[in-house]
């Protein structure tokens, strides 16, 4: 069976998320955030310290956008997966890749900086500038959403669960008010899901 090592809300609910979305069975494990630091028994089975891990038989996995399409493309076929052969594959990975690294990246910074470290060490101009390059790189969302409901291949797939994790995150920082109109109406498509919600319930416990 499959094994998730997850947080609440952390990078890993894109994993747990498209488990859900896929049907799949697996058995979920809750740690504390950050593992490293308050589970360190943790590191014993991801030395790197962090979240997600997938464990799938022999194969380990440690990357949150690329579990999603391990997933999809590995346990498929299904429509949450773009083929090499469906005109929108390129920009379906260019958006699984887009999610984690010109989204999410900016958004760790700023929790950092305003929640992780001790007050002595939290810089505001870091926070401000981070969140300006998330809000920024958000745009790109609002444009591609200008005329679909989707971001690729005309369906939900792992690119919108991947990018709505980014939606996820931000409000977590509490800053949902900056959504443009276009990416508040997707966040509620994508947060009204029932794997989304039974994702929401199998971390809750």
């Amino acid at each position: 069976m499959i094994e998730l090592y997850h947080c609440d809300d952390a990078r890993s609910f894109r994993a747990l998320w498209a488990l859900e979305e896929m049907g799949l069975p697996y058995r979920l494990h809750m740690l504390p955030f950050p593992p490293r630091i308050l589970q360190p028994d943790y590191l014993e089975q991801n030395p790197l310290g962090t979240i997600p891990l997938l464990i799938d038989g022999p194969v380990r996995m440690t990357e949150s956008a690329a579990i999603p399409q391990y997933l999809a493309t590995r346990y498929g076929p299904t429509p949450l997966a773009v083929d090499v052969d469906e005109p929108d594959y390129a920009l379906w990975l260019d958006w699984l890749h887009r999610s984690e690294a010109t989204l999410t990246f900016p958004q760790t910074i700023v929790l950092r900086y305003t929640q992780l470290e001790p007050e002595e060490r939290r810089l505001q101009q870091a926070v401000d500038d981070y969140t300006q390059w998330f809000l920024s790189r958000l745009r790109h969302v609002t444009r591609a959403l200008g005329d679909r409901e989707w971001l690729c291949a005309g369906r939900f797939t792992m690119a919108d669960l991947c990018v709505g994790y980014a939606l996820l995150f931000a409000r977590t920082l509490g800053l949902e008010h900056k959504f443009s109109p276009e990416v508040a109406a997707y966040w509620e498509r994508l947060s009204t899901r029932p794997a989304f919600l039974a994702a929401k319930a199998a971390q809750a416990g």
